[in-house]
């Protein structure tokens, strides 16, 4: 089974991918390896969730064709700057993207939790529950 570690330059680490609301509060959560790109599990992290007419925020990593592509076919509209080698820049509200700092705001609230800050836990689901139980504290304050 896989229990989503991944070396990387910092050693053995898991990535949380989530996806908050307008608000800063938690929808969904996923977990991968430290070493896989982000962009190779947002189709199936945004796929959790309705995301018919809102407007997707997301940082450069989430910005490849096939993301911006499957964001489009669920009627959403994004606001994910482009890479600077990119070929076909595409425009990008970066006042609406100001709005990004929720997500990093959440992370930033549940690495507060020693458990979740460093992964303690042998197995995955172990250390997602510690990660809802923490988004749980987050969201009962």
């Amino acid at each position: 089974m896989n229990q989503h570690i991944g070396l990387s330059r910092g050693g053995h680490t898991t990535k949380i991918h989530a996806i908050v609301d307008g608000l800063g509060n938690p929808i969904h959560f996923q977990l991968s390896a430290g070493n896989l790109h982000d962009s190779t599990l947002a189709v199936d992290v945004l796929s959790h969730v309705d995301i018919s007419d809102s407007n997707i925020l997301a940082d450069k990593a989430y910005g490849t064709k096939d993301i911006r592509d499957y964001i489009s076919s669920k009627e959403a509209t994004y606001t994910i700057p482009p890479k600077a080698n990119t070929r076909d820049p595409w425009k990008c509200d970066w006042w609406v993207y100001k709005e990004r700092h929720l997500v990093e705001y959440f992370f930033n609230k549940i690495k507060h939790f020693r458990r979740v800050a460093t992964r303690y836990d042998k197995l995955a689901d172990s250390f997602l529950a510690f990660v809802y139980i923490s988004a749980i504290f987050i969201l009962s304050k």
